[in-house]
């Protein structure tokens, strides 16, 4: 999963979205990775996922509150690759100030 370091005008949709992850983050947006867009508010979210035959949007609007900005801060770039536990903590306002992960078998992706 790929998180855009830069907030998003919420307005885009499947073509710009897709331009955007093209363009701006580097990557193939039909690779079949995950991509999450913050909006300038920071109240809203979109997560654009490619499927064998077409694209989804999953929108999420917080009535209170923001998402936080720790992820952004992750790295320098365009974009942040993140774990789905990262996410859950997203989407539920968790702050993590300090933690350490246990080594895990991580599988290597093909040339």
């Amino acid at each position: 999963m790929y998180f855009a370091n830069e907030l998003v005008d919420m307005r885009k949709s499947f073509d710009t979205l897709s331009d955007y992850v093209q363009f701006q983050l580097g990557h193939d947006p039909q690779s079949g990775d995950v991509f999450i867009f913050i909006g300038k508010r920071r109240n809203r979210m979109k997560i654009l996922i490619w499927e064998d035959s077409g694209f989804w949007i999953c929108n999420k609007r917080l009535e209170q509150g923001t998402f936080s900005k720790q992820i952004i801060k992750l790295q320098s770039g365009n974009s942040t690759c993140i774990s789905s536990a990262q996410l859950h903590n997203l989407l539920e306002g968790i702050i993590v100030l300090s933690s350490r992960k246990l080594k895990r078998y991580k599988r290597k992706k093909a040339a």
